[in-house]
């Protein structure tokens, strides 16, 4: 279970009462609000960069690179645009527009629950530049959801650090049938049928009816189940990072848990060598048609001419899982092992008990609800007003905040662990390194990405210093805690480390 992962978020945003406001423009508000904050240091200031060195977007994991001339703008990632907000943050993770969106991109943690608690410490950091903004007469509402209500969609990733000596192609094939049915765990639930809800109706992803591709390495267009981007963000030759696409975003914790600690699960079966021998015969219609059924009976067809639920295919995984792992596991593969058998023992008899732990199916009560009091019909505007209102972060306004808040959401992370996760990074990955080098030193980074900060020494010191952090392992508290508290200043630091001059 342990391994090095995280999540990025892309909000929605909007300026209530200016329909024509640039959500670019108010992407960089956000992102520009919280690095400006009061109080101790938490942020680079929006002007640091940050360091694209070892960006490689339009690396595909098939074994070749996109030209450059053929890919579409929003690819190009590793292009350094001085007028878009950007900021690293003492957690560890980075806050900056991406594209028309500000984006929470966690830091990197260990463990599914650990992804929760800094998951959910991204939505608390978009809050307080809310709050910054509010004070300045500028009110913003911010959404953690998938899906504008007008055929848009934006991205909930999830990244896991998996062995380059696993082929990428025995990855995606464990993969695919396991991503196609795990919606019915992770799902947050949706208004509406097809890309524009063309057809009334309720539907358990935000992302199915986006998915166009079995495996590919676009994330805005064409977007795959498996997406092939080769950009390990680390030490090349050891690892592959698998940045995951299909998911949604997850508002309730036990939904974020399964999320990461499933996926992490069923890696740890692809790298045994012991993953399901399963192929779909249309793995982007299967994804769409289960996605489309709430009921949890569409089945989907193999290659193999058998047809199975969602259900069956996740039990086809668990079983895998069970008999890999045997009886000796840890208490965080245990915790996921419990929510994984619980959820689906519930979902397979009646879904509503799964209320409060699994998105999709507490938007459907919630909506349900108001389609009793009201007599509304799936196609009724007001039931996709209330699916957006779900998913808005202000505590008096989003359904879901209000419900955690009256504790009708189980709750994995605690309000003590998310207010520690805002400002402080993880202990036991470079991301402590990097927050800490925030939080102590901002004065002089000048640059950072995951794997390197850039420091400008004291005056008088030529060029700028980059400490390299290939390996997510090292940087930890441990490695690295008492050399920070013995220097004194960023001279001493540099003065231990090995760096490289830019």
């Amino acid at each position: 279970m342990h391994r090095v992962m995280g999540t990025e978020t892309e909000y929605g945003v909007t300026r209530p009462g200016d329909p024509r406001a640039n959500p670019v423009h108010l992407s960089g508000l956000v992102v520009r609000a919280y690095a400006s904050g009061a109080g101790p240091t938490r942020a680079l200031p929006t002007g640091s960069g940050w360091d694209y060195a070892d960006e490689t977007p339009l690396r595909d994991a098939r074994g070749y690179e996109m030209a450059r001339a053929l890919a579409d703008l929003s690819q190009l990632t590793d292009v350094d645009d001085p007028a878009t907000a950007n900021s690293v943050l003492s957690n560890g993770a980075r806050l900056y527009v991406d594209h028309a969106h500000p984006e929470y991109s966690s830091p990197e943690v260990l463990t599914p629950r650990e992804a929760v608690i800094w998951d959910r410490a991204g939505d608390e950091v978009v809050l307080a530049a809310l709050a910054t903004l509010a004070g300045q007469g500028d009110h913003l509402r911010l959404y953690k959801n998938n899906v504008d209500g007008k055929g848009a969609s934006y991205g909930t990733h999830e990244n896991y650090l998996v062995p380059r000596e696993v082929p990428f192609l025995t990855i995606a094939a464990g993969l695919v049938p396991f991503f196609v049915a795990r919606q019915v765990l992770v799902g947050a639930g949706r208004v509406g049928l097809g890309q524009f809800s063309e057809v009334p109706g309720f539907q358990i992803s935000q992302r199915a009816d986006y998915i166009e591709a079995e495996i590919g390495l676009e994330t805005t267009l064409k977007r795959p189940i498996v997406n092939t981007r080769d950009e390990p963000h680390a030490t090349g030759e050891k690892y592959r990072r698998l940045h995951v696409i299909v998911g949604d975003a997850t508002l309730c914790d036990v939904g974020t848990l399964l999320r990461l600690g499933t996926t992490s699960l069923v890696l740890g079966l692809i790298e045994a060598g012991k993953a399901p021998r399963l192929e779909l015969a249309d793995p982007v219609a299967a994804i769409r048609a289960i996605s489309h059924d709430p009921t949890l009976r569409q089945t989907v067809e193999l290659v193999d001419g058998r047809a199975l639920t969602a259900l069956e295919i996740l039990a086809v995984y668990r079983e895998a899982v069970q008999d890999h792992l045997g009886s000796a596991v840890d208490a965080d593969t245990r915790e996921v092992l419990e929510h994984w058998d619980s959820v689906a023992a519930d979902l397979a008899v009646d879904p509503t008990r799964c209320v409060g732990r699994v998105d999709w199916v507490t938007k459907q009560a919630v909506l349900e609800g108001y389609r009793r009091r009201d007599g509304l019909e799936w196609g009724d505007p007001r039931l996709a007003a209330i699916d957006i209102q779900w998913s808005d972060l202000d505590p008096a306004r989003g359904l879901a905040a209000r419900m955690r808040a009256s504790g009708r959401v189980v709750g994995l992370a605690t309000p003590e662990e998310v207010a520690a996760a805002v400002v402080e990074p993880p202990e036991r990955t470079r991301a402590w390194f990097r927050g800490q080098c925030v939080s102590r030193f901002a004065g002089a980074v000048r640059a950072a990405s995951w794997d390197s900060v850039v420091f400008e020494p004291a005056q008088g010191t030529k060029g700028l210093r980059r400490v390299q952090m290939p390996e997510p392992l090292k940087g930890s508290r441990e490695d690295i805690g008492a050399l920070l508290d013995s220097v004194a200043g960023v001279d001493d630091l540099l003065s231990a480390l090995v760096t490289d001059e830019d």
